[in-house]
């Protein structure tokens, strides 16, 4: 029992100090005017694929940048420098998920003044990355028609702490088998606060409402 008592304990204090930074950070970027979006999902769901091609059509008329997470490899950032956008990887080896200290030396090796918009590519996960603040703007969360329609009801802590909420891969939802009234009323009951938007980045459905969506909350951006 006591041992128990000192790991909750001690838990709590990472996160303490982490969300403690996380606000200093958040300070930061309000007072420099940079947009952050935390981008969380589970593995495979399509972060990468959409911020390519949210970077292909944003960032020619708006000033972005990329924080990538992954336990192993920079696959996913040479994928996106492709854009022309800075980019920096963060490999965490055995750690699922992004800390506050991890975008404050992140946030080192790039001009966030001249930074309009910038993305964090968390680590694939649906459960650690729910509890630690980034210091970011807004937080949003990919759910892929391939996962299923109950993927809220069993991690809500994710969802219930979301901005706005991408279904993606919605071209493949037909072959998947996907209920969207199901999700509907699932999303509906687990986060109620979060925006929606059904999307593919491989056909480009809805990415105008999430290209929108940017430009709203970015301010001067020119989608």
């Amino acid at each position: 029992m006591q041992a128990d008592t000192k790991t909750i304990n001690i838990h709590q204090g990472i996160l303490l100090k982490n969300d403690e930074l996380a606000r200093r950070i958040r300070q930061r970027f309000n007072e420099i005017g940079t947009l952050v979006l935390n981008v969380l999902s589970s593995p495979g769901s399509g972060k990468t694929a959409l911020l390519e091609q949210t970077l292909s059509r944003l960032h020619p008329t708006c000033s972005c940048a990329v924080i990538v997470g992954d336990l192993a490899t920079d696959n996913d950032a040479r994928r996106l420098r492709r854009a022309g956008a800075p980019v920096v990887q963060i490999t965490t080896g055995t750690v699922c998920h992004l800390e506050a200290s991890m975008i404050e030396q992140a946030c080192s090796e790039l001009d966030l003044k001249s930074c309009r918009v910038l993305f964090i590519e968390n680590v694939g996960n649906l459960v650690c990355p729910a509890s630690y603040d980034l210091g970011e703007s807004l937080r949003v969360v990919l759910l892929a028609v391939t996962e299923g329609e109950d993927k809220p009801l069993k991690y809500p802590k994710i969802f219930k702490t979301a901005d706005l909420i991408l279904v993606t891969k919605m071209d493949l939802a037909g072959l998947a088998g996907f209920d969207l009234e199901q999700v509907r009323s699932n999303l509906a009951t687990i986060a109620p606060q979060a925006e929606v938007i059904y999307l593919s980045s491989r056909n480009g459905e809805g990415m105008d409402a999430w290209l929108n969506w940017i430009q709203q909350r970015a301010g001067t951006c020119r989608v």
